[in-house]
């Protein structure tokens, strides 16, 4: 009997403690995590890089302790994506890191099946574009977040209207080749409808085409423009705002960091909160957990930006209203 009760204490000993170990070899290795990026990489003391590496120190992963980082970047040249993907898988990193969906994720998805990929904030609908089986359960190597809220387009027009109460006539400023945005289109046309307000497209792919694009828009005579969230917006937020102003067209972005770079307003998902959510991702699967078994995520914070030196500059007047309900104001 004592001998029986010693072995089935030693049994439950080892089963408790066999994760344990499990968990300390898992803390004790060095882990390779590999980045692709459509466009540059954001240096250390970036908001996004310590939004990133910050929330990975938290859980216990230091870059040159436990950590080997392997970024590349395409700097803006789309057909290199493929090589640089195969490059990472070549040597050999735990999980590959994706800053959107489009181009970057296709490029790293269609070159691995084995390698876990965890894309920060993807526009696209995952499950009506084949990329994962469903948002609960992935059923692939692929997870991490999405920020596909295709209803803020249409809240966006409705803001635009509250600050111009007779707009009639709205560009919609995009780029096709990050993201067809079918349910973004959708929720818009019909809220447009509603608003009879007429929509026009003008497609950009490259910052060299914001002036035809902009000379677009006056051809149009709309009052106003709004933009989808694609990595055009992301990355050339100044630019774009700047030729705003230039052209004397209030606007609403996708992201805050065009407003604080002197666009009017934006609304939307709080980005460095995504990114910073990402490393939680890739924290589970360093320490074990398989990326088909988690959910993709969506966002959980909005923003509200105005910017009322924008405001004058343009000559409006932001109703008092809708300053209340911001979440910021920058004067």
């Amino acid at each position: 009997m004592m001998h029986r009760r010693a072995f089935l204490g030693a049994l439950v000993a080892g089963v408790v403690a066999a994760p344990l170990r499990a968990e300390a070899q898992q803390a004790g290795r060095i882990a390779k995590l590999g980045l692709l990026s459509s466009e540059g990489l954001n240096p250390p003391g970036h908001p996004m890089y310590e939004a990133f590496y910050g929330s990975l120190r938290k859980d216990g992963w230091v870059v040159g302790q436990n950590l080997i980082l392997e970024r590349r970047g395409a700097e803006g040249r789309p057909e290199r994506l493929p090589e640089l993907a195969r490059e990472l898988i070549g040597l050999n990193v735990d999980v590959i890191v994706v800053g959107s969906c489009g181009q970057v994720l296709d490029a790293v998805r269609h070159a691995t099946t084995r390698i876990p990929i965890v894309v920060q904030t993807c526009n696209d609908d995952m499950v009506a574009a084949g990329i994962v089986a469903s948002l609960a359960r992935p059923d692939g190597n692929i997870t991490g977040l999405s920020k596909l809220t295709p209803e803020l387009s249409a809240k966006r027009l409705s803001l635009l209207r509250e600050v111009l109460p007779t707009l009639s006539n709205v560009g919609v400023l995009w780029n096709p080749e990050y993201s067809a945005f079918a349910a973004d289109w959708r929720s818009l046309r019909e809220a447009a409808r509603q608003l009879k307000i007429s929509v026009h497209s003008v497609e950009v792919r490259q910052a060299s085409q914001f002036d035809m694009a902009f000379g677009a828009l006056r051809r149009e005579r709309v009052g106003a423009f709004l933009m989808f969230s694609d990595l055009i917006g992301w990355y050339h937020t100044k630019e774009i705002a700047d030729a705003a102003t230039r052209n004397r067209l209030p606007a609403i972005y996708a992201f805050r960091e065009a407003v604080d770079g002197g666009g009017l307003m934006s609304y939307g998902p709080t980005i460095e909160d995504l990114v910073r959510r990402s490393s939680g991702y890739v924290n589970k699967i360093l320490r074990g957990a398989n990326p088909s078994d988690l959910p993709i995520e969506q966002p959980t914070k909005l923003e509200l930006v105005i910017n009322l030196k924008s405001a004058r500059a343009l000559g409006l007047t932001i109703p008092q209203s809708l300053l209340q309900r911001a979440d910021q104001v920058i004067e």
